[in-house]
């Protein structure tokens, strides 16, 4: 008789469990929250616009690459997809633009054009770029053996200056004051970012592993789903799980918020960690490891606010990504910001009506500051009607007339995830410790208690990274685990 696993949350981390336990012989049931698949992976639909709240750049793309490989496993490929020419674009308040193109000879072009005096600098970036986009580094980074990374570690000595720094310590190095403040919002803006990351992901999108996939975020947690329900899988949704079964210190099962209770040989939580600790297993299985990563998270945190606009404009030419420098700084959510990270979707004519397009503002807040207003609802509406307002004054400055094109407006916040996804404040679900990179880029996403067998953690607590492909890996890495414990070879599609 096969065993079973119990996986809680559809998320990528449990969708992937899923998927490879079906496929390698074990009857596996997701129990979900919510009543779609993906969780944060997810997208929805106002008046006939879509708003993907998930994916930036999607790595995987190509046929080539370990990723690629995951995605079809997991019947997310093949799929339509758009390439863009660049990772993002930013520009001045004098309309000054820095086009940050995925191919490196016309990034390298474009840069010393900007700025000739920086060409040294400018060089060894390119150089970075082109190092790294000779290997699928991230790919046997994440699913390859260690044998793998090693021989991928050693292509890497070249440039080994660049694996430290931040995208802000990195920006230092021009001389040009627009480089100098455009630089480090390369990445989400998020200015701490390792500047590694913004290479390797660079060098993926040179090789065309990057992409856009066509019909939103949604749509590809969905073919996975079908992928799971087509090889035998269950998902049981609005099924909230409250408590995890123990009995002799092992996971046999669940308990659910209406009473009933499952039974299974083995217990995956793909749901936010710190719940699954603490209130699923009551805090019974931790070490002063764990006590750190479930202790509060950073109360201020990006992609706390998402502004989604459908507009009645024709977005097609407009940068898929682009940050936009103030001439100013303002308060936008009870925080002082200099620049606006925002996407534009004119790429994807599935995600708005013909000549239209969907707009996407992310902004970092604070979770309390949310929390506070949140106990007063009509305050907590108006907080966000008036951030909209705020955003839209502040696009005007680029997007000229799009005041008067706004047709649909949507603000969702900390406290929007946390009602719809069931994590610790909201969006951020990792745990609070200052993540070791080379641990989340290259350690395997397999998770344990302390203390308790056959139970395992899977996605952003598993592999403490935000990435699709990391918390899907993880799935994989999961059950690759079960396999190799109980003596079974294990088997990919």
């Amino acid at each position: 008789m096969s065993k079973s696993i119990i996986i809680i949350g559809a998320g990528m981390g449990g969708l992937a469990s899923g998927i490879y336990g079906q496929l390698n012989g074990y009857d596996t049931s997701i129990f979900e929250m919510h009543n779609l698949p993906g969780g944060q992976c997810t997208a929805w639909k106002r008046k006939g616009y879509t708003f993907d709240a998930c994916i930036h750049h999607l790595l995987g793309c190509s046929p080539f690459s370990k990723t690629h490989e995951l995605w079809s496993d997991l019947g997310a490929m093949p799929r339509e997809q758009v390439y863009t020419g660049e990772c993002v674009s930013v520009v001045s308040p004098e309309g000054k633009i820095f086009n940050d193109y995925w191919d490196p000879e016309e990034l390298e072009s474009h840069l010393k054009e900007l700025s000739p005096q920086d060409s040294k600098v400018i060089e060894d970036y390119i150089k970075g770029i082109r190092v790294l986009a000779k290997e699928d580094f991230m790919g046997r980074a994440i699913y390859g053996t260690k044998v793998d990374l090693f021989k991928a570690m050693l292509k890497m000595l070249p440039i080994y200056k660049m694996v430290t720094p931040t995208m802000e310590k990195y920006a230092e190095k021009f001389t040009d004051p627009f480089l100098r403040r455009a630089f480090p919002l390369l990445e989400y803006s998020i200015t701490d970012m390792p500047f590694m990351l913004h290479l390797a992901k660079h060098a993926y999108g040179y090789r065309q592993d990057i992409a856009w996939p066509v019909g939103d975020a949604l749509e590809f947690s969905r073919s996975m789903e079908k992928h799971y329900k087509d090889l035998g899988g269950e998902v049981h949704y609005k099924s909230r799980v409250e408590k995890i079964l123990t009995e002799g210190d092992r996971a046999v099962g669940i308990k659910l918020e209406d009473g009933s209770e499952y039974r299974a040989d083995i217990v995956i939580s793909n749901a936010d960690g710190r719940k699954t600790i603490l209130n699923m297993l009551e805090g019974r299985y931790m070490d002063d490891r764990i006590k750190e990563w479930c202790e509060e998270p950073e109360d201020e945190v990006p992609f706390a606010v998402m502004v989604f606009l459908g507009v009645d404009r024709d977005l097609s030419r407009e940068p898929s990504a682009l940050v936009m420098l103030l001439d100013k700084p303002v308060e936008v959510a009870g925080q002082v910001i200099d620049s606006l990270e925002l996407q534009t979707y004119g790429l994807d004519k599935t995600m708005a009506p013909e000549g239209k397009g969907v707009i996407k503002v992310e902004l970092y807040s604070s979770y309390k500051y949310w929390k506070d207003l949140y106990e007063d609802r009509d305050r907590y509406k108006e907080e966000k009607s008036k951030v909209a307002d705020s955003v839209i004054d502040l696009l005007e400055n680029h997007f000229s007339g799009i005041k008067s094109q706004v047709e649909v407006v949507d603000v969702p916040t900390l406290l929007t995830w946390e009602r719809f996804m069931g994590g610790t404040h909201g969006f951020s679900n990792m745990p609070n410790k200052k993540m070791n990179i080379a641990a989340s880029l290259f350690g395997k996403g397999v998770a344990t208690l302390p203390g308790l067998s056959g139970f395992y953690l899977a996605g952003q607590w598993a592999t403490m990274a935000g990435a699709l492909p990391a918390n899907a890996g993880s799935g994989r890495d999961t059950i690759e685990a079960i396999c190799k414990k109980d003596g079974k070879s294990f088997t990919t599609s």
